[in-house]
């Protein structure tokens, strides 16, 4: 018990100030959200002193995964590709081919970006404990099922479909979900049923090869979840649950 003294004005005795109780609620609300703040420190530049982007040891990490033996392995097959192209079909055909790939690559570019970094963001806002459990490895039957609508869903090509299947990975979806949604995304995806096959084929062929495939991705989840293996996305091994 504190007794003020004598000349102590009874306002002077002010409460201190909740510093705690502060603290406290804004980690209690950090959680709520499922963990968003635990991805935006993940990121590179939100560390303790935000200088992640200075290291040096960062950025030798940044080259090895984008340099590492795949893009090797691919620059290799573009070489012996390009030089059997100028030997056999000549200089005019190589120029070509070079022409008709430089546009290609002009188009897909930015879709690219903008689909990185939508996955960017996501892996930001995502709820990752919300996500592992509905799409963990204990979410059964009720994550395939989830996938298999997301991935007829999903619209846009392989750039908007694979980064959001990276982002499901980082956030601790189950392999056997991961193949389900990929699997109803290249079989049952609606826009391209909307937009190629009804147009071209009818609707009757349309929907006999929707139903028929329909069954195909979440057997195929169902496989890859039997199958003794290890699953690596990306070089690293997807989340199990604990975010």
């Amino acid at each position: 018990t504190v007794t003020p003294s004598p000349d102590a004005s009874p306002r002077s005795a002010t409460p201190p100030t909740p510093t705690t109780v502060t603290i406290i609620t804004t980690e209690r609300r950090a959680t709520e959200r499922g963990g968003a703040e635990e991805g935006a420190a993940a990121l590179p530049g939100n560390g303790a002193h935000g200088d992640a982007f200075r290291d040096p040891a960062w950025w030798l990490a940044l080259l090895h995964n984008a340099f590492g033996r795949g893009f090797w392995g691919f620059l290799a097959l573009a070489l012996c590709s390009a030089g059997a192209c100028y030997t056999l079909l000549g200089r005019d055909a190589f120029l070509a081919a070079l022409d008709a790939q430089a546009a290609a690559l002009g188009s897909i570019a930015p879709r690219i970006v903008v689909a990185l970094l939508v996955a960017g963001l996501l892996w930001v806002m995502l709820p990752r404990r919300r996500v592992a459990q509905l799409l963990g490895r204990d979410a059964g039957m009720r994550g395939l099922l989830i996938a298999l609508a997301a991935g007829t869903l999903t619209p846009g090509g392989p750039t908007s479909a694979f980064a959001l299947l990276a982002v499901l990975a980082g956030a601790g979806a189950s392999r056997g979900v991961l193949i389900t949604y990929i699997t109803a995304w290249a079989l049952l995806g609606v826009q391209r049923m909307v937009v190629w096959d009804v147009p071209l084929m009818g609707f009757d062929f349309s929907a006999t090869r929707f139903l028929v495939s329909l069954p195909l991705p979440v057997l195929a989840g169902l496989i890859a979840m039997r199958l003794p293996v290890e699953l690596r996305v990306g070089g690293a091994a997807p989340g199990k649950g604990e975010r």
